[in-house]
């Protein structure tokens, strides 16, 4: 029917059904400012597509937290909630950082905004003398052998069109961002034709590692989406077949094709090192590792730092 001024438009939604997804988390560091969680592989960080309530942002919403001593009187720059400054894949787990306060929010967040504009001059042969504010250190596990025990990959990630991801898929792209990873074989398994890694991300582009890795010819073992040269493994871009059951909960049709969001490959955000955003003493936190990252040693030893 022609709508005219005035008509009233109601959409009967279906009840909202959200796919599993875990939900524990375990506190690493909590101070004033700050607190540090170990995020499981599985859990979405931000609301998006079909997920809206199974996240990290929501638990934070969720949680009663200890706030400031010093909330009282300077209320306005006290979060009510935790926030995450930084973003982790679904698929990814290990430690995610988050702001109790404003001014340690925007802190935070500068130091992820200086660490990408040092890559973008590190790439144009730029000194950069400041020290860095925080590193982060990943555990991966990739397809193949690495021939040497150090790389530093240096792709810009940029965005092409894909089905089924309406802002476009992150890819190894020539045009796109600047972005730069330094990789650190740890363990090469011959038997299984995998590598054991350690990656220091210099800037935090998406699915920057994943990328990066692939683009280098060793894609995150039983990783859906990345393949060798940091591309998707679905290529027919122009396809937008869509798994409709996924619509009748009221949500989103499903593409066909591997999306980001899918979850399998074996990645960790292991440790970080940062200075703290109010006292600027350094701090190091680490997450657990899981059983299939860590080192022969680190198995054998207890004492060995995982």
């Amino acid at each position: 029917m022609i709508l005219r001024e005035g008509s009233k438009l109601v959409y009967h939604r279906l009840a909202w059904k959200e796919p599993f997804a875990p939900h524990l988390l375990q506190v690493l560091y909590e101070d004033d400012d700050m607190v540090a969680l170990n995020k499981p592989s599985g859990l979405q960080v931000l609301p998006k597509g079909i997920f809206q309530q199974r996240t990290v942002l929501a638990q934070l919403q969720w949680k009663e937290w200890k706030m400031p001593p010093s909330s009282c009187s300077k209320r306005k720059n006290v979060q009510l909630h935790p926030v995450p400054v930084h973003r982790l894949g679904r698929g990814t787990s290990g430690l995610l950082l988050c702001a109790k306060t404003k001014l340690a929010k925007v802190q935070l967040a500068s130091y992820f905004a200086e660490g990408a504009a040092n890559a973008e001059k590190k790439r144009d042969g730029t000194e950069v003398g400041k020290e860095r504010k925080i590193s982060k250190f990943y555990r991966a596990l990739v397809t193949g052998i690495l021939e040497h025990d150090g790389d530093v990959v240096t792709q810009p990630i940029g965005l092409v069109h894909y089905p089924g991801v309406a802002e476009g898929l992150y890819v190894a792209c020539s045009s796109g961002k600047p972005a730069m990873s330094k990789v650190c074989v740890l363990e090469r398994l011959a038997h299984q034709n995998q590598t054991l890694v350690q990656v220091e991300i210099h800037s935090g582009r998406p699915h920057q590692i994943r990328i990066h890795l692939a683009y280098i010819g060793h894609p995150l073992v039983d990783d859906p989406l990345y393949c060798i040269g940091g591309q998707p493994k679905f290529h027919d871009l122009e396809s937008t077949s869509t798994d409709i059951s996924f619509a009748y909960d009221g949500g989103y049709e499903r593409p066909l094709q591997p999306v980001p969001g899918d979850c399998g490959y074996h990645l960790h955000a292991h440790w970080l090192v940062l200075s703290h955003p109010t006292t600027n003493k350094m701090l190091k936190i680490t997450a657990p590792l899981p059983h299939i990252l860590q080192t022969r040693e680190e198995r054998c030893d207890p004492q060995v730092d995982t």
